[in-house]
């Protein structure tokens, strides 16, 4: 596997273990506000496709449902709970020796986000670019992950993602990522799931189109400022072009 793909799986195993979960659940219930605000449909996922997929992702991080339905009525504003006022704003930088950052908040402040995300790359040893500057190297995909210890399982699940529209498919290291368009990752797995397979996560992320490969200790300062930038209370996600050394990302994964 990929050094940039084993990253994204080690952030994942972290996700799921973090003990900070009222932080973690605070991000899930933001995102589910903004799906309700700007997906369409309102707070009926039904007619919501983005409202689905952050449902989705909520449980899939064991969120309980009364705070799901709580951040929903919030969002529509019923039960006389105000609305929070949220902005969703894009960083783009870079990180140590170069690779690309990528940064998804969600903010009620865009001056103190702003602020904090900036002090973050200068601390890490990266800088805040300008907008434009590597989004551009970025797709937004459906990604589906599965942990997979037989083979043959493997390719009957890659046969069926495929007949159900996915788009790319790879399995490397006992990991099988499934790549649709954002509207099909729902329906995609769902597919999946009717085979019995269990997804280790599936959500709409941004993908870089090509990858840097980093030294050691660059690796390491990168590593230290995505875990720095998805600390921050408004930040939802830190996306990175980086491919890391496999050595460092043993070290970093041991350390989870």
């Amino acid at each position: 596997m990929s050094g940039h793909s084993k990253w994204s799986t080690i952030k994942r195993a972290k996700g799921a273990a973090d003990a900070k979960r009222g932080a973690l659940f605070t991000k899930l219930a933001r995102n589910i506000s903004l799906a309700v605000k700007e997906g369409g449909g309102g707070g009926d996922p039904d007619m919501n496709f983005r409202l689905r997929i952050a449902i989705d992702q909520a449980k899939s991080n064991n969120m309980p449902q009364d705070s799901i339905t709580r951040a929903i009525r919030r969002a529509t504003g019923e039960g006389g709970e105000g609305m929070e006022d949220l902005a969703e704003v894009t960083y783009e930088g870079y990180g140590p020796s170069g690779g690309a950052i990528l940064v998804k908040a969600l903010t009620t402040n865009r001056n103190r986000t702003a602020s904090e995300v900036r002090s973050a790359f200068n601390k890490g040893g990266g800088n805040l670019g300008e907008a434009g500057c590597v989004a551009w190297n970025f797709d937004s995909r459906g990604l589906i992950t599965l942990e997979i210890d037989d083979e043959a399982v493997a390719e009957e699940l890659i046969m069926t993602a495929i007949d159900a529209e996915a788009e790319d498919v790879n399995f490397e290291d006992g990991i099988l990522e499934v790549y649709t368009a954002p509207e099909n990752l729902l329906s995609v797995k769902s597919a999946l799931e009717g085979e019995g397979a269990q997804p280790s996560s599936a959500d709409v992320s941004m993908v870089p189109k090509t990858v840097v490969p980093l030294e050691d200790r660059a690796a390491e300062q990168t590593l230290r400022l995505l875990d720095t930038l998805e600390e921050l209370a408004d930040v939802q996600k830190a996306y990175t072009n980086a491919d890391f050394p496999a050595e460092v990302l043993e070290r970093y994964g041991s350390a989870a």
